[in-house]
């Protein structure tokens, strides 16, 4: 039997390349915003009222519930959590 190496988690578990460049991208924000709460030191209620969304929804972020936050959610999430984000769009055939 035959061992298969992926390249993250998300090629593993998902069904299509597409749906695990969404997990990824979404596990990334998700990470990078959970950080920066985290970094700002103060209670989930202030951290909620940073970014403009209840203290549930602050909480499902902070927990890792993916399934939760469309790609879309979370983009919206980095102005107030003071990120800026860039799209990268590359030509596989250039790869």
């Amino acid at each position: 039997m035959a061992i298969e190496r992926y390249d993250s988690v998300w090629d593993a578990i998902e069904d299509t390349p597409e749906e695990a460049l969404n997990m990824r991208l979404r596990s990334e924000l998700m990470a990078r915003i959970a950080d920066r709460i985290r970094d700002w030191n103060v209670t989930q209620a202030e951290a909620a009222q940073r970014l403009g969304v209840t203290q549930p929804r602050l909480n499902d972020l902070l927990k890792g519930r993916i399934n939760k936050f469309s790609l879309d959610a979370l983009v919206n999430l980095t102005g107030p959590a003071h990120f800026h984000v860039e799209l990268e769009i590359k030509d596989e055939e250039d790869e």
